[in-house]
């Protein structure tokens, strides 16, 4: 509706114009072809991304703003034909060509209030991001340091033991050493702090969810490699981790105890590469962009921050259903 209506403004200026200065037929479509070509790149140039990247922000209750370009048209197309046309009628010309300024004004205050919209709905996204961030850090930090205290255990215990597998040896048990020595060993294995990557937010993401897995009876196969300098900013890259394994272990969730799985692979060089699967007893929908749909309401906007990210950062993002098998897979 905005670029018709750009385009009768436009076309009753130049037809105008021609008027005026007594230019032929030609003259006039050549003008119209020059202006048109010029408003297409400028809007393809300047208004595209915004507007499409507002859209997915709001993507309801566009039809009420469709009212503005149209209440516009309507003046426009009075305006210029009654009580005559306005080629004929100075007054109504200026009459025409003054609701540019108003169109301009509401056109500018809406945009800057979906602009508002549009950032706060990011400054939502920060904050949820920081205490993702926080939470699991917190989770980390809270084993780290039950881990620091079992091997200062340990350590005290140490004395003892030592004793212990001395005062064996000294009697010829040597089988009964060995077994005391194992079972030392496997106390010491079970207090090691489990490192998934070196960058430390994604390392807290990972550690969190997977432990969340396990305590809801799902395994885990994960193979990552990734540098301490990844390509992209760490912590949108941790929204998308967290929205896809939740989504992951909500879908397991849904499945008999035996059959839960998660399986995670990642690399960070040459180019960051993901791929999450999930076995899924389910039916799922995908629309005509190939993103799954929404079963219920409220659910889908793990999806929908996982696309927001792939189109910030130039990434490719698939999603499939094979053999059994749900896969999110990601391409940076």
């Amino acid at each position: 509706m905005t670029q018709i209506l750009v385009s009768a403004l436009s076309a009753s200026m130049i037809r105008w114009l021609t008027d005026s200065l007594g230019l032929s037929g030609l003259v006039n479509i050549l003008l119209m072809c020059v202006f048109y070509l010029t408003a297409i790149y400028l809007e393809w140039r300047f208004l595209r991304r915004p507007f499409r990247m507002l859209i997915q922000v709001m993507p309801g209750r566009w039809g009420i703003l469709t009212l503005i370009p149209c209440v516009f048209c309507g003046y426009l197309i009075l305006v210029s034909a009654w009580p005559g046309s306005y080629l004929e009628n100075e007054a109504q010309r200026a009459y025409l060509y003054a609701a540019v300024i108003p169109l301009i004004i509401v056109y500018i205050a809406v945009f800057k209030s979906l602009l508002g919209q549009y950032h706060i709905q990011m400054e939502r996204q920060s904050a949820t991001l920081l205490t993702m961030q926080i939470s699991a850090l917190k989770e980390k930090l809270q084993e780290v340091k039950e881990v620091e205290e079992g091997i200062r255990i340990q350590r005290h215990d140490l004395r003892h033991q030592l004793q212990t597998v001395t005062g064996l040896l000294a009697q010829g048990d040597r089988d009964a050493a060995l077994a005391f020595l194992d079972a030392a060993q496997k106390r010491l294995d079970e207090q090691k702090v489990i490192r998934w990557c070196c960058p430390p937010v994604l390392d807290a993401v990972f550690t969190s969810y997977f432990n969340q897995a396990k305590n809801q009876g799902i395994s885990v196969e994960a193979k990552l490699s990734l540098p301490d300098v990844l390509p992209v900013d760490e912590g949108e890259l941790a929204i998308v981790l967290a929205n896809a394994l939740e989504n992951a272990i909500h879908a397991n969730l849904a499945l008999p105890q035996d059959q839960r799985k998660i399986r995670c692979k990642m690399v960070g060089t040459p180019g960051v590469m993901l791929e999450i699967s999930n076995p899924c007893t389910g039916n799922i929908s995908f629309d005509s962009n190939g993103l799954p749909m929404a079963q219920r309401e409220g659910h889908g906007l793990g999806v929908q921050s996982i696309c927001a990210f792939c189109r910030k950062n130039g990434a490719v993002c698939q999603f499939d259903l094979t053999d059994g098998w749900f896969r999110l897979r990601l391409v940076l």
